[in-house]
């Protein structure tokens, strides 16, 4: 069976970053898949690449080996890991907390950190700033097509970084969690909270909430907002809650940009709480 390499990074298109990825596996083996999940994580933003791993990772069939490249501090100390899945496939990435929201959700097996300097591609020594090809991408090839096997990798690894993550939970009648990701296109702000949690609280459809959205416990946003089957359920440009398709609490703006219009991020240090708000 023909084995499947997808790559991720925050290169971008606009030079040939990942098109010398794609050559450096293709010479490992031409047998090889190679497809892309997204070059277009924003620059540096290792929480986003952690989520769209795994968001898109349980789509894949077992096997298939993920290659990982957003690593501000390529070139330093920093590991550089190979990861086993509870369900069968490989993650090769930096050390740096990319493996955080796959480990929540799916799980990991067996964690290793890869012997870089006798597993980099031939001739790159000298080279400290480019791993994504002389050593992520050479090696996420050998792996999935069988001329490395994980166990060689390195040793195993208990302690590797891990991003903090504001759990989902209810205290009361108020509901807390973290914004996971925004729906890029859109600015909608996806959070962490599955949906059920609101009928816990006794709201239905048509009810309103007060949404408090903190950054290092600053507030940045605090409003009643209306949760809603569908967008039109509110004028253009005003704000609402919705279920999103992974069946969790989101919040937007009817064909506006909630993100941007308030100035909303996503990772380490944002908090969102909804609390039972009685309507004048």
């Amino acid at each position: 069976m023909r084995k499947t390499v997808v790559f991720l990074s925050d290169f971008g298109s606009s030079d040939g970053a990942v098109s010398a990825m794609h050559g450096v596996a293709d010479q490992v083996s031409a047998d090889l898949k190679l497809e892309d999940l997204t070059h277009d994580i924003p620059q540096f933003n290792i929480w986003e690449a952690s989520y769209r791993l795994a968001q898109t990772l349980p789509y894949w069939a077992p096997g298939t080996v993920f290659v990982c490249v957003v690593d501000p501090g390529v070139g330093s100390d920093r590991k550089s890991l190979v990861a086993l899945t509870n369900d069968g496939h490989i993650v090769v990435t930096p050390d740096n907390g990319t493996l955080t929201h796959i480990e929540r959700r799916i799980g990991l097996k067996e964690v290793r950190e890869l012997h870089v300097e006798t597993n980099r591609l031939a001739g790159s020594q000298k080279s400290h700033t480019f791993f994504g090809r002389d050593v992520y991408a050479y090696n996420g090839a050998r792996l999935a097509s069988g001329e490395l096997a994980f166990r060689d990798c390195g040793p195993v690894l208990e302690e590797f970084i891990r991003l903090e993550v504001e759990e989902q939970r209810r205290e009361g009648e108020t509901i807390i969690g973290a914004i996971d990701i925004l729906d890029t296109r859109y600015g909608s702000l996806w959070t962490n909270i599955n949906g059920d949690l609101l009928e816990e609280i006794g709201v239905t459809w048509g009810d309103y909430l007060h949404v408090r959205i903190t950054k290092d416990n600053r507030i940045v946003y605090g409003y009643p907002l209306r949760l809603c089957k569908a967008f039109t359920d509110v004028p253009k440009g005003e704000a609402l809650m919705y279920i999103n398709s992974l069946l969790n609490i989101a919040v937007a703006l009817n064909q506006g940009n909630f993100a941007s219009t308030y100035s909303i991020g996503t990772g380490e240090g944002w908090k969102i709480t909804f609390s039972k708000y009685d309507t004048p």
